[in-house]
């Protein structure tokens, strides 16, 4: 027996923490219906961001949502924050159970 699967988008933004009031603010008024947030750490060869102080700390958002609402959020992430601040993003596909709680397909 296998469970109905719904196609969606997952978004992952890891940016400076100082600015994930206004991330949250963007993601939701760009049309997502919930997100999810997590403190992290990590390096690359360009720098190490250790959370040891508040300056150095990063967030991470999830949002698992439609692809045109991942495509308007991440437009908007990149005109208005990545010129200025340390942000990454990246997208993937995944299958939910229970697709009214991320938005309806269009």
């Amino acid at each position: 027996m296998s469970v109905p699967k719904h196609p969606k988008k997952l978004l992952v933004l890891i940016a400076e923490a100082a600015i994930e009031k206004r991330l949250v603010a963007d993601v939701m008024r760009l049309g997502a219906l919930g997100y999810t947030a997590h403190d992290v750490r990590g390096g690359s060869i360009h720098a190490v961001r250790e959370g040891h102080w508040e300056a150095d700390r990063t967030v991470e958002l999830q949002v698992v949502c439609d692809e045109a609402v991942a495509d308007a959020i991440a437009t908007h992430v990149m005109a208005t924050y990545a010129p200025h601040y340390g942000i990454t993003l990246y997208f993937a596909d995944v299958a939910v159970l229970r697709p009214e709680k991320y938005g309806q397909p269009r």
